[in-house]
């Protein structure tokens, strides 16, 4: 994947984490810490969300250190936005 396109996962998976957090208010780390330490929803109907809250995360973290892999690939000097910026159409 080309920069830009991770950057546009980024945020479309951080649209769905958004909504997981304003339904459940809570943040999504927070969630996902407590996920993964195998805490149970206190109700049955959020089994599935909490299954794909869980997955979405988890996405995003591995779309975020792509997105940081990719940064260090197409920079070869001090940190530089030159031809890093794009302007969306």
């Amino acid at each position: 994947m080309q920069l830009y396109d991770i950057l546009i996962d980024i945020h479309a998976l951080e649209e769905e984490l958004l909504d997981f957090e304003r339904k459940y208010g809570i943040r999504s780390e927070t969630f996902y810490t407590a996920y993964t330490k195998g805490e149970e929803p206190e109700d049955e109907r959020w089994v599935l969300d909490f299954g794909e809250w869980a997955s979405v995360y988890r996405t995003w973290l591995t779309r975020q250190a792509e997105y940081r892999n990719e940064l260090e690939n197409l920079q070869q000097y001090p940190f530089s936005l030159k031809g890093l910026v794009r302007v969306a159409a």
